[in-house]
């Protein structure tokens, strides 16, 4: 991963000035090419630097999609969907150029089908605003990226989060979309159903293509039951290793946790201090029960086993629902939390996933290269799916950190496939993975690349996402 890897692509002056005046004359205040719209539209999140798009479009519906997306393709300029602008690698960069077609306007709920429990949302949607719907049904949405990200955005970067060791990340819980093509079509992939046999999978086709194939126009989605009873708790251990452990016993044993968050020594230290929290200094689980209010008891007092067993200290759990909302707003701050050990440092946050069992091995050997590098990256885990997080805090006029992150990312991801794990468990590929792509799928790159080429042979779906120019 390196700043090269956000290079600049090839513009088409031209076909960008001339669907910006079909643009204009169409959609009217619609569209905005101001500098400072422009920007927001742009990568913002981690150090990789924005490059903006030459307009914004905000439709309001998926008739107004098509029209902007065949104005595109006659002119053969880029289209880059954005949501809310979350996305950690680039993905909302337009190093092309092109029309940013921002989805926020396209926020309605269509449908909620409670006896089949699945529901049919605009791509604007956000999970809170979602859940904040669903709440008089008895039903909720379960995917938590932490952020307040879009159903669109979450779907094309096949989103995870703390929820996904029980319920599964955003793969496992979309039925089906509807896509505007790189033709301009609207396409649907499936129906309403929770299985068929019926030809190729092209809802998981689209879940993670990360825009690059198509532009989604609404999402139907799997829908869980609010639990009768929730606790939740928090619980110290002496060493990641000892951690992990509890974390690889407790899945093995068939405990249904719902949440199961791993957080090292500087993670709790930062947590504490932006939280205003008095949890020990060590790293520590959270975790979260899902079921009734004698299964989360007992769901709890297991753990508590399991945790003595592997060395850890005592596990205070609660149902009292102020108290959990205070205890997994601290994990969500994490990023923000982090940011305050090094004031003025800008973070590099960069995931990788391996099974469970090499979870400890891979975490503990990723410490010890932080402290080689002297570099300062607290780490944040999905520890019951093997998922880690680390947050590199740099100073971006220093070249010589720059290298040293860029080059611990490298070794990270390497680390991860040594593994038999893949170098994203939820960021994404964007522009900041595409160099471990290969790596990791081989020839299956060629595979991806035939179907965008099929799908997009003019390549304006979200250029230089996932594969290089060149590909």
């Amino acid at each position: 991963m390196g700043l090269s890897d956000a290079e600049p692509g090839i513009r088409n002056e031209e076909g960008i000035a001339a669907v910006i005046g079909v643009l204009r004359q169409r959609f009217g205040e619609q569209l905005q090419t101001s500098e400072a719209i422009r920007a927001q539209h742009a990568h913002t999140t981690t150090y990789i630097p924005g490059q903006l798009p030459d307009a914004v479009v905000f439709p309001g519906s998926a008739e107004e999609v098509k029209l902007i997306v065949r104005a595109c393709a006659d002119h053969r300029v880029p289209v880059i969907p954005f949501g809310t602008g979350s996305s950690l690698e680039g993905q909302v960069n337009a190093p092309s150029g092109g029309i940013s077609i921002d989805m926020s306007r396209m926020d309605k709920v269509l449908e909620v089908n409670a006896e089949d429990l699945d529901c049919t949302v605009e791509p604007g949607v956000t999970r809170e605003q979602l859940n904040t719907y669903l709440r008089d049904t008895g039903l909720f949405f379960p995917i938590d990226p932490g952020a307040n990200a879009s159903i669109g955005g979450m779907t094309s970067t096949r989103a995870s989060g703390t929820n996904a060791v029980r319920y599964g990340t955003m793969r496992d819980n979309v039925v089906a979309v509807t896509a505007v093509t790189a033709s301009g079509e609207e396409i649907r992939t499936a129906r309403r159903a929770r299985k068929s046999s019926a030809g190729y999978d092209l809802t998981r086709l689209f879940v993670g293509a990360e825009g690059t194939l198509g532009v989604i126009t609404s999402v139907t989605l799997k829908l869980q039951g609010i639990p009768q009873a929730i606790s939740g708790g928090v619980c110290p251990f002496p060493t990641v290793e000892a951690a992990c452990n509890a974390v690889i016993m407790t899945i093995q044993m068939g405990i249904p946790v719902a949440r199961i968050e791993l957080l090292d020594a500087l993670q709790m230290k930062a947590c504490n201090a932006y939280s205003k929290l008095t949890n020990p200094e060590s790293p520590s689980l959270f975790l979260e029960f899902h079921g009734t209010e004698a299964g989360v008891a007992e769901q709890a007092a297991l753990f508590a086993e399991i945790a003595e067993e592997c060395g850890g200290g005592e596990f205070l759990w609660t149902t009292n629902p102020e108290q959990r909302t205070e205890l997994w707003k601290a994990r969500h701050n994490a990023y923000w939390a982090s940011l305050q050990l090094r004031p003025g440092a800008k973070g590099l946050s960069t995931d990788v996933c391996v099974p469970i069992s090499r979870l400890a091995e891979c975490v503990a050997e990723t410490q010890q290269d932080i402290a080689a590098a002297g570099l300062i990256a607290p780490i944040v885990g999905h520890a019951g799916d093997g998922n880690f997080h680390v947050l590199l805090l740099i100073d971006t006029e220093s070249p010589a950190e720059i290298e040293a992150a860029e080059n611990f990312v490298e070794r990270l991801n390497a680390r991860a496939l040594a593994m038999d794990g893949t170098c994203t468990g939820e960021h994404g590929i964007g522009q900041g993975k595409r160099p471990y792509l290969a790596l990791e799928m081989g020839e299956g790159v060629s595979m991806m690349r035939q179907i965008k080429q099929a799908l997009d042979p003019m390549n304006i779906m979200n250029p230089g996402k996932l594969f290089s120019f060149e590909s």
